[in-house]
């Protein structure tokens, strides 16, 4: 099955964010290292895909290793600017957060991939995710979603036997959910990309469905925060929390632990972003026990919309010295069998679609909104600066915490998007 005719609201860009994108902790190399490898360096979550194509590609050697989300953009960012970064290299998509495509294309670290004949098959409204001033450096297999991954068991043990489409629905299945004695969704919120992922999967419906020129209403500053449906989204986040939804003690749970109380069933639900599904089926006894619906952010049925976004991906180092031996490689990932292949492996939509192309089953639900044109980037993609990011997720953790309140939070985020 294909997606046709995106429009742009219907199929962006990937944050951080959501980012967001995520990882399970897990590092590990590929093939043997010395001066003639290539230095590989990636989030955890992409392993399987690189493993296996580092393998296929088989004309240089690859001292490659993994990290969780956090740690990359951390330690691969303080190399970009010592000026020792591998030479290929996690990138997220577009802009808002440190290691970005606009961010690092900006400062003149990144490589450019316009040259390669992949980079002329982008579909028009992914662009913004890829170029910058009209040159790509950025590549990614595809496009992912966030909604709720869930244990089919559960929920047909606590009576829930058909998705929820509205979000009085959905209350009332976290709720037969709590009767049964299970939690409901499972919040890893001490792994700090994992805050952000309820709020995204919530303001699509309660901000973009109603004013889809959110983003460049707050570019123009005429719109904010704190005026807009991501008040709503954050009362709906706690009332989540109120209703006792959640596990205890959310803000010291890991990404791990929440992966692991779906997977065995401890849990309902948690709202991740679908590049994780493969992680948590991992973690199952059954991988078909796990499956994926879209979180339903409207009261009424028909009028929610979904957050989706391009996938973390790779980057070329501008500084590179083995600049030609890295850019193949990416031009080899380019190949239409390739992108099939990672696209696969991590439960994504493929960039570009042929007869081979296969979508995950899971995420069937999801695409009559991406056809539909009732899609928005992750919310971090339109930005300006990569401070927003973070203060979302601090935002988050101190909401839970009850440390602040949510007017207080959405100063803050409006503030730090002022910075420009």
């Amino acid at each position: 099955m294909t997606i046709d005719n995106l429009s742009r609201r219907g199929f962006l860009v990937l944050t951080g964010g959501a980012a967001a994108m995520a990882a399970l902790t897990a590092c590990g190399g590929s093939g043997g290292g010395g001066d003639d490898s290539l230095r590989l360096v990636g989030v955890a979550d992409q392993q399987k895909p690189l493993d296996a194509l580092t393998k296929a590609y088989g004309k240089v050697q690859f001292n490659a290793s993994y990290a969780p989300t956090d740690q990359v953009q951390t330690s691969v960012r303080t190399q970009l600017g010592a000026g020792n970064a591998p030479d290929i290299h996690v990138v997220f998509p577009g802009n808002g957060s440190a290691m970005s495509m606009a961010q690092i294309a900006k400062a003149n670290l990144l490589a450019d991939l316009s040259d390669q004949e992949w980079t002329k098959k982008i579909p028009e409204n992914f662009k913004p995710a890829f170029q910058r001033d009209g040159k790509t450096y950025f590549y990614s297999a595809g496009a992912s979603v966030i909604g709720a991954i869930y244990n089919k068991k559960v929920l047909t043990d606590a009576g829930v036997t058909a998705m929820p489409t509205t979000w009085p629905e959905f209350l009332a299945a976290c709720e037969k959910i709590k009767q049964s004695g299970k939690i409901p969704i499972a919040l890893g919120a001490q792994t700090p990309w994992i805050t952000q992922l309820i709020t995204y999967a919530l303001v699509p419906s309660t901000v973009y469905a109603k004013n889809p020129d959110f983003d460049k209403q707050m570019a123009d500053g005429k719109a904010s925060f704190a005026g807009s449906g991501w008040a709503d989204a954050f009362e709906m986040y706690l009332d989540l929390q109120k209703r006792g939804y959640f596990n205890d003690n959310p803000n010291g749970t890991t990404f791990e632990q929440q992966t692991s109380m779906v997977a065995t069933g401890e849990a309902g639900m948690a709202i991740q972003v679908s590049a994780v599904l493969p992680d948590f089926r991992k973690a199952a006894k059954n991988a078909d026990d796990l499956s994926m619906f879209p979180v339903p952010g409207a009261d009424t049925a028909g009028g929610g919309w979904i957050p989706a976004g391009i996938v973390v991906g790779l980057g070329v180092s501008a500084r590179s010295k083995k600049l030609d031996q890295a850019k193949a490689f990416i031009e080899f990932l380019g190949e239409q069998k390739n992108i099939n292949a990672w696209a696969e492996a991590v439960a994504c939509v493929p960039l570009v679609q042929d007869s081979s192309s296969k979508i995950d089953p899971a995420l069937d639900s999801f695409l009559p909104f991406l056809k539909n044109d009732k899609a928005v980037p992750f919310m971090d993609q339109a930005w300006p600066n990569a401070e927003v990011q973070p203060a979302h997720f601090a935002a988050v953790q101190e909401l839970l915490g009850g440390k602040t309140t949510i007017p207080e939070a959405l100063k803050k985020l409006d503030d730090t998007y002022r910075k420009g």
